[in-house]
């Protein structure tokens, strides 16, 4: 199961294992997205989700329930940007709904994963926070304040949920190319009065690779976490950077 399924790390993260031969099913609130997925591979179901909202996550699971019977990993990387900002311009609100889906989200699906996960013998989470869940940025507060919290939802669960063979670790992407990114480096020229190149520098310049990390790159790792390989590897933070600063 992937959420945030219809575009960009979601989007690789569902062809990578569907390549691997798994069955997958994504979730994510743009039905036409979701569609233009799963579409992409045989053994792809897409199912609209908003995963702030529980009754939309049990579907979720229910249609992974009737459609497959068992679930073996779970991807939790449904996200938002959230409000691009200093904190004395923060709109409440917005930070709000940007914890709603950052935090709350991946609170939901773990706890409707777990039970089935037991059932299946164990199997693997991987959550995706964020080279801003290690570190603080400007004006990005309220996205790195939820992704520093999924690095602690992460870590605590994985103790809750060794014994049953349930293997728990977040994956810190730095920046990715795609949409995602785009409305970050152009809000933050907007404020900060620079052009998108100077933005896009501060991001690539420090980055040991200089380059973005390609969404394709961060569904590789996903991938590794939910094989045997990584059998040993629960309640770890795992950088996918480019070699970021």
């Amino acid at each position: 199961m992937v959420t945030g399924g219809g575009t960009g790390i979601g989007r690789a993260v569902a062809r990578a294992l569907a390549d691997e031969g798994y069955a997958v099913v994504i979730g994510g609130r743009t039905l036409a997205s979701l569609e233009d997925s799963a579409a992409a591979r045989a053994g792809i179901v897409a199912v609209e989700t908003d995963v702030s909202r529980e009754a939309d996550v049990e579907r979720l699971f229910e249609a992974c329930d009737e459609r497959f019977g068992r679930l073996d990993v779970l991807v939790n990387n449904a996200g938002v940007t959230g409000p691009v900002c200093g904190v004395e311009a923060m709109d409440t609100t917005a930070w709000e709904e940007t914890f709603a889906i950052n935090v709350r989200g991946v609170m939901l699906c773990i706890k409707h994963a777990i039970p089935r996960l037991k059932v299946a013998g164990g199997g693997a989470i991987v959550n995706i926070s964020s080279l801003m869940g290690l570190r603080g940025q400007p004006m990005r507060s309220a996205y790195a304040a939820t992704k520093f919290a999924v690095i602690g939802i992460t870590e605590s669960v994985a103790h809750e949920v060794g014994i049953h063979n349930i293997r728990v670790n977040a994956l810190c992407p730095g920046a990715v190319n795609g949409e995602l990114m785009g409305r970050v480096v152009a809000r933050r020229a907007e404020v900060e009065g620079r052009s998108p190149e100077e933005i896009t520098g501060k991001y690539t310049d420090v980055a040991a690779l200089r380059r973005w990390v390609e969404p394709e790159e961060v569904a590789r790792a996903v991938v590794f976490l939910a094989s045997d390989g990584a059998g040993a590897i629960t309640g770890e933070r795992i950088k996918v950077d480019a070699g970021r600063l």
